[in-house]
């Protein structure tokens, strides 16, 4: 008898065809109130991304293993799904670069003013040379401190390190031998990072301890001639005390991809503010790295419905009851 499948985000043509040769897929519209909850009562396994999966969704459903077409997992209760014996699988390896390549956009932007004054020029107010009130900060040679030093963080370090000569600082729960032997990373704890870098890149998970992980106090500890650049998740900075603090000019301004409210909403003060790139969660947003998601999530589902995934495993206490 086939598993059962519940898609609750549209998938590529070839990788639902693929589920569908070993599976009874069935696509749910998330945004139908009660319709994912419905289809998980009877379903073995779920795959999709962007949508919150609640114990309640759960409670009285045969599932057995849930697969994010992403690398982070805040949309889920972990403990609850091991408590239930839910295997979570996620995509750790096959966005880390395309992320990292955003990440750096989002440091370039920042610092040399791209996105304000690509906009300047199209309103039509590039009428006579440059000059001092059009100027950007160099990125070359300067220091970039990295909290989080894992997969994506290493990426966007070996870019610094490698391709603009800076000195990359790190913070992580462990050493990262491999980024200190490759391009000299030196890890410091995060009051160091903070007042010593140019560019402070968060790239943490968000969980319960990382939640507002900068806030007041550590966007105090910046320079002010300091850029934040976050594109983990939104929640990991306190959104008020970063808007407090550029409007304040505490620091120098922001590139972020992740936002506290996704999409974030017009009335937002980020959207006024000409010190600030804001993009739309884009990290992983190619058509490669998309397509390369999605079919790493259903690989990991397939194998988790039958017993022999081994890799890509949120809560990996699950495989050895």
């Amino acid at each position: 008898m086939k598993h059962r499948i519940v898609a609750y985000r549209t998938l590529p043509a070839e990788v639902a065809a693929l589920l569908r040769e070993r599976a009874d897929l069935v696509d749910v519209d998330a945004d139908v109130p009660g319709a994912l909850a419905a289809a998980l009562a009877d379903a073995d396994g779920a795959i999709g991304a962007s949508v919150k999966i609640t114990p309640a969704m759960l409670d009285g459903a045969r599932v057995k293993a849930l697969s994010t077409i992403s690398v982070g997992f805040d949309a889920f209760d972990v403990a609850d799904l091991t408590r239930r014996g839910i295997v979570l699988a996620h995509t750790p390896d096959v966005l880390t670069e395309s992320t990292a390549d955003t990440v750096f956009a989002l440091i370039l932007a920042s610092a040399r003013r791209v996105v304000e004054l690509a906009e300047w020029v199209k309103a039509g107010h590039w009428s006579a040379s440059i000059g001092p009130a059009q100027y950007g900060v160099d990125v070359q040679g300067k220091t970039l401190g990295i909290v989080g030093l894992g997969r994506i963080g290493g990426a966007v370090g070996r870019r610094a390190a490698l391709g603009f000569d800076m000195r990359v600082l790190y913070t992580s729960r462990r050493p990262n031998p491999d980024a200190e032997r490759r391009y000299g990373a030196r890890r410091v704890d995060l009051d160091e990072l903070l007042a010593t870098a140019d560019f402070v890149c968060v790239q943490v998970p968000l969980t319960a301890d990382t939640h507002h992980l900068i806030g007041a106090a550590e966007l105090r500890k910046m320079k002010k001639s300091a850029i934040l650049i976050n594109a983990s998740r939104g929640a990991t900075v306190d959104e008020a005390a970063l808007i407090d603090a550029l409007a304040s000019g505490a620091i120098h301004g922001a590139g972020l991809d992740v936002f506290e409210t996704e999409p974030l909403p017009a009335d937002s003060p980020l959207l006024s503010m000409p010190n600030v790139v804001a993009l739309p969660h884009i990290g992983s947003a190619t058509h490669e790295t998309r397509h390369a998601m999605a079919r790493c999530a259903a690989d990991n589902l397939l194998a988790a419905l039958d017993g022999t995934l081994t890799r890509n495993v949120v809560n990996p206490e699950v495989l050895t009851r």
